[in-house]
């Protein structure tokens, strides 16, 4: 998406017109720029393309976690919605299998996100900012405690730790030559863990 079109955006708190259309030049920037960079992108070079002054972006997002939650925030909501279209389809097995595996290339393919996700800074222990990591957690936590009722997952299976694993086999992935493929295959070996014995 280029800074010029910019698209609908969840803006957190009611805004003057100027300060909304603002608001979206700056994600829609983001959103570029963070494509080119991954997490590393430059709060300078995302008000230059802007057209904002960095004090500008600053005051809409005042951490970077902040920003790239919000530039993966669709993305991390189809995943949402993926998970409760998958949740009463197939064996419970197969169905968190299948989600986490799109989870998982998701990351991969989206430069910055995982790392976006591995932060650990203010916004993202604030009570009140729901952040990407939860969001998923939220939405994955009933495929896996379906899996738990049919059997087929351990009772101490938690989502939490499977995402965190997800992320990390992303992030450890990033420079091999076919990243999306290693990380899956990473994924089904370790993940093998978290199933009952008798139906692994």
């Amino acid at each position: 998406m280029s800074a010029s079109s910019p698209k609908p955006t969840r803006a957190p708190h009611p805004m003057r017109a100027d300060a909304r259309r603002n608001y979206e030049r700056i994600l829609a920037a983001a959103e570029a720029v963070v494509a080119r960079h991954g997490a590393d992108a430059s709060f300078e070079e995302i008000a230059r393309t802007s057209g904002v002054g960095s004090a500008t972006v600053y005051r809409h997002f005042p951490t970077r976690s902040a920003l790239l939650e919000e530039v993966f925030h669709e993305r991390v909501a189809a995943l949402a919605d993926r998970a409760r279209v998958l949740a009463d389809s197939g064996d419970a097995r197969t169905v968190l299998t299948a989600w986490l595996g799109e989870v998982c290339s998701y990351l991969t393919s989206a430069n910055g996100l995982a790392a976006a996700l591995a932060m650990t800074d203010d916004t993202f222990k604030d009570p009140d900012t729901r952040s990407c990591f939860a969001s998923l957690a939220d939405a994955g936590a009933p495929l896996l405690q379906r899996a738990v009722e049919e059997g087929a997952a351990r009772p101490s299976a938690d989502i939490r730790d499977l995402l965190v694993l997800a992320n990390g086999i992303s992030l450890a992935t990033e420079h091999h030559e076919d990243n999306a493929a290693e990380a899956q295959r990473l994924l089904l070996q370790f993940t093998e863990g978290i199933w009952s014995p008798a139906r692994s």
